[in-house]
């Protein structure tokens, strides 16, 4: 992914709550920040959790979290990209309606952070960021992980779905054959970037096995 260009530049919210998935959460950062990208991080209690038990994140750090993007000579350059908020301030700057953005994800998405968006709780600062970004008419895409599916988590997708949110559930297609983790959440993270329409060279579409499938 080439570095976005000065007027190419896009600003989004990322929200980690505590269902399993840091893998996919961790490469949409990475992706996000390459890509010059400016990106608001929220991790809920859960969340934390997550990232050090799945990823051995212990501290909301870039050198934690993405050591190797760390480790670049322009690491300087993409640690300023990179604003991490604390769950607990509500006042912060994502929880307000005239902070502009081009979009914020919630990935993964638990059950728990499912029913708190779809009742519109803002009791901390993920749950009100995504109310305001729903409320501004600006895009959600809600990746909830878990399943199977309760009645319970059926009804507040419907009420996320009516509401405005993008349900995208991160199923993997198998069509491009992958043969690693990689692969895997390479797939479920450039369907997120399509969504945020942000370009990226991941593959993704069926176009792309059509085309290998003629070469044969």
């Amino acid at each position: 992914m080439s570095p976005a260009t000065p007027h190419s530049r896009r600003r989004f919210v990322l929200g980690i709550s505590g269902a399993s998935g840091a893998a996919y959460s961790l490469r949409l950062l990475e992706l996000l920040l390459l890509g010059g990208h400016e990106v608001h991080l929220v991790v809920s209690d859960y969340g934390r959790r997550l990232l050090a038990e799945e990823s051995g994140v212990r501290l909301l750090e870039l050198g934690q979290l993405l050591p190797k993007l760390a480790q670049r000579p322009d690491a300087e350059a993409i640690e300023a990209r990179l604003v991490i908020h604390p769950n607990k301030d509500v006042g912060a700057v994502i929880a307000s309606g005239s902070f502009l953005h081009d979009g914020m994800v919630v990935l993964p998405c638990s059950s728990a952070s499912l029913g708190q968006l779809a009742t519109g709780s803002g009791s901390n600062l993920l749950t009100r960021a995504a109310m305001v970004t729903l409320k501004e008419r600006r895009t959600l895409i809600v990746c909830h992980r878990e399943m199977p599916l309760s009645l319970i988590d059926i009804r507040n997708m419907e009420a996320l779905a009516l509401a405005g949110a993008v349900l995208c559930s991160p199923n993997p297609g198998f069509y491009l054959n992958p043969t690693t983790i990689d692969e895997i959440v390479d797939f479920v993270v450039g369907k997120v970037l399509d969504l945020l329409k942000v370009e990226h060279t991941l593959k993704t579409r069926w176009e792309e096995h059509e085309e290998e499938a003629h070469e044969l």
